[in-house]
């Protein structure tokens, strides 16, 4: 690649419109040699839901935002739409975005956990959910729709602000909602949505016990950085990227993470 600051990959990331993690979470967690830039997906209508259809609706027009850049891999940074829309609809364009952009790689953020639970071997797992309502409802089915056992959910609250209830969410509300799942009792755990920050859990608590702590966000930024590099996805890499120090001290928090 010709891209000055992209040797390695050039990541395309479809953004919610009014989602304030997914930029930040980027930055913190992209390797040197890697980069990304963003394009956001829009929608006129006024509920979460609505909208949440309509981005994926429109998911092929979002992603010829990207035009003739040099992007290796997309990422669709945007987890309640899979729910709402279904696995069969979610793979299927998908698909329709892998062709239109010549082969690359994409993902959404439900498909890179996915991958990577299907990585670590995960079947029973623990759910950090920030959603109420329809949304809350339609996480769990996602889930076991994809062949996962879900043993336990537990609720993040305590957004301080009006303008969404799900971006306004502090870290603290996700580490307390993973501070109630017990150690070593499923096979990975995760925290849901990419508009509710989880880098600093993650940083703090990578494991529980030996159960590893994922995110939407964590795992659809290693997928689509490691898949835009041409490099195979191992649970060997997120491994690494879970104990990762570059991103940790990006935070200002101990690059070694407790226990390890």
């Amino acid at each position: 690649m010709s891209v000055e600051y992209a040797s390695r990959a050039l990541v395309g990331v479809l953004t919610p419109q009014a989602n304030t993690t997914v930029e930040p979470e980027y930055s913190i967690m992209t390797p040197l040699g890697s980069a990304w830039i963003n394009a956001r997906m829009q929608s006129p209508h006024k509920t979460i839901e609505e909208r949440l259809v309509d981005y994926w609706t429109r998911a092929p027009e979002s992603a010829r935002q990207f035009a003739n850049a040099p992007i290796t891999s997309i990422a669709f940074a945007c987890t309640g739409t899979s729910y709402l829309v279904g696995k069969e609809m979610e793979d299927s364009v998908l698909e329709q975005v892998r062709i239109a952009s010549g082969g690359i790689p994409a993902m959404s953020a439900a498909t890179s956990v996915v991958d990577s639970l299907r990585l670590l071997g995960a079947k029973r797992i623990g759910l950090v959910s920030p959603y109420a309502g329809a949304l809350d409802a339609a996480c769990t089915p996602y889930w076991e729709s994809r062949g996962f056992e879900v043993a336990m959910k537990t609720n993040a609250t305590g957004a301080t602000h009006a303008f969404h209830p799900i971006y306004s969410l502090p870290s603290g509300s996700a580490q307390l909602a993973l501070d109630e799942m017990p150690d070593d009792e499923m096979d990975a755990i995760v925290m849901l949505g990419t508009g509710m920050p989880t880098l600093a859990p993650i940083a703090r608590t990578p494991y529980k016990g030996r159960t590893p702590v994922l995110s939407c966000m964590f795992c659809v930024v290693w997928l689509s950085m490691v898949a835009g590099a041409g490099e195979e996805p191992t649970k060997e890499s997120l491994h690494e990227w879970l104990k990762g120090a570059w991103w940790r001290q990006r935070m200002g928090i101990d690059t070694r993470p407790p226990g390890l």
